[in-house]
């Protein structure tokens, strides 16, 4: 049977996760790095899918673009793009191990990629040169690397004159949507409803202002601050909330934003050895301010 291209569904997010699952064990063992372990024990895939289940359900719910090849009803592979105020990004692109440099890739991302006229069109990629190959090809370049630094949380303080306080989306939601539009040049309102029905939502005030927030829970973030001076004391209090449930406590960071590089290596965070990159096809944004979502399925 010939492979066959369709749009994919909610009721695809299991048939799509194993799909990514394989890929990322598939490009860990070739790559040498940690992504993801355990995933052909049952009770682990078990494990793993309920700990993703309510992100790629979102991801499916708010997709754009969402495409999948299949034979026979099996899927190999899939990509989906999100679009907000101007950005199109490439949430996912996985094919199964047995698949790629078939063409499947290219035929997808034609699909779920395609150039629409986004002033903005970005993924956060791993560094299979394969994918990459195919992302240049469709006018996104590399810009910034991005790392992810962890250890158990401890409660410590940093002095600030910020004060923090819980998000309430019904009173900040249009302060977010400033510091996002200077920091990252888009708004996504739908995006921080669902992080903040699922992480802990913080902003930072100063003067009264609201001048950053961030997410607190899972795998945490996003943080974002007008001033990169204030992250020594963010990074304290998310850490600090991160311990009270005796938690490890991580963010992913693009490695231009050296005020949390400086106080995470001062902290003794260690380095974790998988690697992505943001691509865009123009630069953009301001990323000496912020730290990304984690797991690192978008901005």
């Amino acid at each position: 049977m010939s492979i066959t291209y369709r749009p994919g569904t909610l009721a695809d997010s299991f048939a799509v996760f194993q799909v990514f699952l394989k890929s990322i064990m598939d490009y860990s063992e070739r790559m040498n790095v940690q992504a993801i372990t355990g995933g052909n024990d049952p009770a682990m895939l078990a494990s793993i899918w309920e700990k993703r289940k309510p992100l790629f359900d979102f991801l499916s719910e708010s997709a754009s673009q969402f495409w999948l090849a299949e034979r026979d009803g099996e899927v190999l592979g899939y990509a989906r793009t999100i679009e907000h105020d101007g950005l199109q990004e490439l949430t996912e692109f996985f094919v199964a191990p047995n698949q790629q440099s078939g063409g499947v890739g290219r035929e997808l991302l034609s699909r779920a990629f395609a150039d629409d006229g986004a002033p903005y069109r970005t993924i956060i990629a791993t560094m299979d040169e394969r994918a990459l190959s195919n992302y240049m090809r469709m006018g996104v370049y590399g810009r910034i690397l991005l790392k992810y630094f962890s250890r158990k949380a401890e409660a410590v303080s940093v002095e600030t004159d910020l004060t923090i306080s819980p998000l309430d989306l019904n009173v900040h939601l249009e302060a977010l949507n400033r510091i996002d539009q200077e920091l990252v040049n888009h708004t996504r309102a739908d995006i921080h409803r669902w992080i903040a029905g699922r992480r802990a939502g913080f902003v930072y005030q100063r003067g009264g202002e609201v001048v950053g927030y961030g997410y607190v829970g899972g795998n945490h973030g996003p943080f974002a601050v007008l001033n990169a001076d204030d992250f020594p004391a963010v990074l304290a209090h998310a850490e600090s909330c991160a311990a009270d449930t005796d938690d490890d406590f991580g963010v992913s960071v693009p490695m231009i934003n050296q005020k949390a590089v400086d106080y995470l290596l001062s902290r003794k965070y260690q380095i974790d050895s998988f690697t992505t990159v943001l691509m865009s096809n123009v630069p953009f944004g301001k990323f000496e301010n912020y730290l990304t979502f984690a797991p690192e399925f978008f901005l």
